[in-house]
């Protein structure tokens, strides 16, 4: 049961109009790192939750990121508020209207002329949200990663966002939302380090022959090593024949068919089969003009 408080999170000042920085904003609204793209990744990782302690954190979790939706989403309305009743009421000349909504670059056009100042669940180039944002793959230890991830993601757009404006209001409130993303990591990382393993991820430990082998697939120019790739936790294959076929088998890739099957391959050979002597003259020749000339035999 979800019950709304009408009070926001976080007070909301707004100084002036700004249709394009509201465009922007949107990008936290209705984008890949927005609010409502969390909230909705940790509501269903939530309902699917056997520990009733991270049920709880992802419960509480997924609600505020909906309190944030609310906040970000009455900024982009704030900042479209001038413009939406010069838009609506038509109260300027029509160039003057079109330079406002579509000055110094911006694209608040997408706002102002198809949703009327309001705060669609599009990203900042009007592309409309989508549930493949939605990452979760129902392993704990995988899906808190993952969280971590986006929290950061999420924390880097609030940071770039904070970049692009000078409205102190604005400034402030990015800033409590930024700073919430760094709550949600360190929940997210207690809870991970709380499940002991926890690493690989899921039940399989994997194939020790393989599990700390580092291939150096790319070569040819400047050779950095570190922990990632070096040292008694690693070995290191450099050499190329020794990165083929590391199973010991011959690197090929076969098939048993059953005796109709082949005698059906076999035949779909024979008949697409190449002749490796000829030399057809192709229409690129042709075009090209520079095909030989066709032998012309006499009578």
């Amino acid at each position: 049961m979800f019950a709304h408080n009408k009070r926001l999170q976080y007070t909301v000042r707004v100084s002036e109009t700004n249709p394009g920085l509201a465009n922007l904003m949107l990008e936290q609204f209705g984008g890949p790192q927005g609010e409502l793209a969390a909230a909705c990744r940790y509501f269903t990782q939530a309902l699917a939750e056997d520990d009733p302690g991270r049920k709880d954190m992802l419960f509480d979790i997924a609600t505020e990121e909906l309190s944030h939706l609310e906040v970000i989403g009455n900024i982009v309305v704030m900042l479209n508020k001038g413009a939406k009743g010069r838009l609506a009421e038509g109260v300027e000349e029509e160039g003057e209207l079109y330079r406002s909504i579509t000055g110094a670059g911006n694209d608040s056009h997408l706002t102002q002329v198809l949703y009327g100042g309001g705060a669609p669940l599009v990203n900042s180039a009007g592309v409309p949200w989508t549930a493949a944002y939605i990452d979760t793959i129902g392993e704990p230890t995988a899906d808190l990663r993952s969280n971590i991830a986006a929290e950061a993601r999420a924390k880097i757009v609030y940071e770039r966002l904070i970049n692009l404006t000078e409205d102190p209001g604005v400034k402030e409130a990015l800033g409590f939302l930024m700073t919430r993303e760094i709550a949600h990591q360190k929940s997210f990382e207690k809870a991970l380090y709380a499940i002991q393993p926890n690493f690989p991820p899921g039940k399989s430990q994997g194939r020790p022959e393989f599990a700390s082998v580092y291939f150096n697939m790319s070569q040819g120019g400047p050779e950095v090593r570190g922990p990632w790739n070096d040292g008694e936790a690693w070995q290191t294959v450099s050499n190329r024949d020794d990165q083929c076929a590391v199973d010991g088998g011959d690197g090929s890739a076969s098939v048993r068919l059953a005796p109709e099957e082949a005698a059906i391959l076999d035949q779909m050979a024979a008949r697409t089969m190449s002749d490796p002597e000829s030399n057809p003259l192709t229409g690129a020749e042709l075009g090209q003009g520079s095909a030989a000339p066709i032998p012309v035999t006499g009578k």
